[in-house]
Order: C-alpha cells, then sequence, then structure tokens
C-alpha cells in the first residue's frame, strides 16, 4: 500500500498518477484564484465567510497531501528538507496561522502570511513537464545571458557617461546615473520620456542607441531559444527516486541517476 502511494503521488507517468496530478493542479488554481478574488474589497465583504470556509478546505487537502507524501517517501526527511517539501509546508502554513491570529490588532499579520499561499503556485512547476525543459535551459545559459548582461551594462555606463558630457545639467542629465538611467531606458525600448536629449549631437546619439536597442532585446531570446531546443532534446521522464529524491529518469530506468538506488517504479514492473 506505501509503494502504491508512492507511485501515484511522486509519479506522472502512471495513469492514476496523471488523475491525482491533474486533479491537484486543478486544487492549486482554485486556492490561489480564490486568494486574488479575496483582495478585492467588494467581495470580500459580501462573501468573506464563503473565502474563508475555502481556505480551510484547501488547507485541509494539502496537509492530507503532505502527510502521504511523508508516509509514503522511503527517506521523509530527505522530502521534508528537500525543494518541493519546503514548498508544499509553505503552502499549507497560512491556513492554520489563521486560527491562531484573530482580531482586527492581528489583521496585518494574517495578510502577510497569507501571501505565502501564493506558494502554490510554485507547486505546479512538478506538475509541468514543460517546466523541467525551461529551468534546464535557464540552467545551460546562464552564464552566456550574465557575459551578454554584463556587457549591456558596460554599453549604458558609457551611453549615460557622453550624454552627461553631451547634454548637461540644462537638459536633465544632472549626473552619470541620471545618464545610465536615461540609457537603460533607451536600450530596453521603454521610453518614459521623462528625460530626453535637447542639443543635435544628442538626439543622433539616441537614435543609435534605440537601432541598437532592437538588436540587443533579440540576443538573450536566440540564446534561451537553442538551449530549449537542446533541453527537449535532452528530455527526462519525472521519476522520483524514493531515496535521494532526485526527480528525471530515462522512460526504462532501473537505477537511479545519481545514487544509484534502484527505482520503486521499476522494481513494481519487475515483480
Amino acid at each position: 500500500m506505501r509503494e502504491k502511494i508512492y507511485e501515484i503521488i511522486f509519479e506522472a507517468e502512471t495513469k492514476a498518477g496523471k488523475i491525482f496530478d491533474i486533479a491537484l493542479l486543478w486544487m492549486i488554481i482554485a486556492s490561489v484564484a480564490t486568494v486574488v478574488i479575496e483582495s478585492m474589497e467588494a467581495y470580500r465583504l459580501e462573501y468573506g465567510q464563503i473565502f474563508l470556509n475555502l481556505e480551510y478546505f484547501f488547507t485541509a487537502v494539502f496537509s492530507i497531501e503532505y502527510i502521504l507524501r511523508l508516509y509514503s517517501s522511503p527517506k521523509p526527511f530527505r522530502y521534508i528538507f528537500s525543494f518541493y517539501g519546503i514548498i508544499d509546508l509553505l503552502a499549507i502554513i497560512p491556513g492554520y496561522m489563521t486560527l491562531f491570529f484573530d482580531g482586527g490588532a492581528s489583521l496585518m499579520v494574517i495578510r502577510g502570511f497569507r501571501l505565502l499561499r501564493f506558494f502554490r503556485l510554485f507547486k505546479l512547476s512538478r506538475y509541468v513537464g514543460e517546466g523541467d525543459i525551461l529551468i534546464k535551459a535557464l540552467k545551460a545559459s546562464r552564464y552566456k545571458i550574465v557575459v551578454f548582461l554584463v556587457t549591456v551594462f558596460g554599453l549604458a555606463v558609457t551611453v549615460g557617461a557622453l550624454m552627461y558630457v553631451i547634454e548637461g545639467q540644462e537638459h536633465g542629465f544632472t549626473s552619470i546615473p541620471k545618464g545610465i538611467y536615461w540609457a537603460i531606458v533607451t536600450i530596453t525600448t521603454v521610453g518614459y520620456g521623462d528625460i530626453s536629449p535637447q542639443t543635435p549631437l544628442g538626439q543622433a546619439l539616441a537614435m543609435v542607441v534605440m537601432i541598437m536597442g532592437y538588436g540587443i532585446i533579440a540576443v538573450p531570446t536566440g540564446i534561451v531559444s537553442v538551449e530549449l531546443a537542446e533541453a527537449k532534446r535532452t528530455t527526462l521522464f519525472t521519476e522520483t527516486c524514493g531515496h535521494c529524491m532526485t526527480e528525471g529518469h530515462e522512460k526504462d530506468a532501473k537505477y537511479c541517476r545519481i545514487c544509484g538506488e534502484p527505482l520503486i517504479t521499476a522494481k513494481n514492473h519487475s515483480v
């Protein structure tokens, strides 16, 4: 029974696991939607008790899920201190905090704890396989993006200093940081318009920076796109190791790719 519960809760490749994941996914979306609607005063005043009852219901559901994960996990403490274990715990804490904090004086405290309910959104990543591909692509491209950002920042500092010299304080460029602010706003094509060059030379430089901005925006998109294609080509399935809680193994894998322990699903198939 314990292994069966583990297979349903931790695995997404089985039929029962997919049903469980889809049901829980809708629970997460509904709970977050409840928090969003509750923040609207008109609805909160009229349906406050209904929102409170819904929160108790969602807290009970996620608490049962958390207990079942602890029960079925071969290494409960590894699950508790894992990333998803912490997220699961943060998702249920606010519901219990409302039982201990009541009254007008503690209203702001309760609202602060209610913000933690948005950690339920992070639970979605466990049930969306494409999320793993995106995380892998971002990790693979992080060094290239860092180098790119450093280069762009260097360009912004240079352009900002030039605009400070060209335009001067009389045209709003009161300091080099102010010039850097203008350069970043222009390079990113945001263009607030709160400060702009007035001299012909400054306007000419601004045109060059604007044109460069369109090309600069395309660079990180290309970097991540290449890594996404590579990550999708090497995608692993959601098989979870019961020993070290590592997710992502080949579909026919029998042993964990990290610790070498037999996978529980593989053992069940061999019986």
